[in-house]
């Protein structure tokens, strides 16, 4: 047993926020955006592609990225559960911090596997566009809702 309390587990192994906004949210995307330990670089891209962000809807480009990370969230996901030899799909509610999880893994993975343009300018495209509820992102959503509604006949096997 330890002798002091364990943090709470919303608390643990988050950082604070990102230097320029203060923001949680960013901070996550940053280490999320982090590739071969260039911490530097992934600050940088993210600042540009909010900047872009800002320039193209004229908002506040943090409350467009919450927006979009909140539109992208997904409610429901399907686990496997494996009764008798079986393994069925079955549909549960996603908990708070692994569906922004999803959303920020999403969204990194979508602006990574686009060409042609400067990754600063892929993402901002794509914050944008799951600011609106479209593009590649809210598909992804789209699709793991529609997965859970078709194995909504295996609900009795949540755990």
């Amino acid at each position: 047993m330890p002798r002091k309390a364990l943090k709470p587990r919303e608390k643990r192994g988050f950082p604070n926020g990102d230097s320029k906004f203060g923001s949680v949210m960013v901070a996550r995307f940053i280490n999320k955006l982090n590739f071969k330990g260039k911490k530097t670089t992934a600050e940088t891209i993210m600042y540009k592609a909010l900047d872009i962000v800002k320039d193209k809807t004229n908002e506040e480009p943090i409350a467009v990225f919450n927006r979009a990370i909140e539109n992208i969230r997904p409610l429901l996901e399907v686990r496997p559960r494996r009764v008798g030899g079986a393994t069925y799909q079955v549909p549960m509610e996603v908990p708070m911090v692994r569906s922004t999880t999803l959303a920020i893994n999403w969204l990194t993975e979508i602006a990574r596997s686009k060409t042609g343009k400067p990754m600063c300018e892929r993402l901002a495209q794509e914050i944008i566009e799951a600011g609106k509820k479209e593009g590649a992102a809210m598909k992804k959503r789209e699709d793991t809702h529609k997965m859970a509604e078709a194995n909504k006949a295996f609900a009795h096997y949540r755990w």
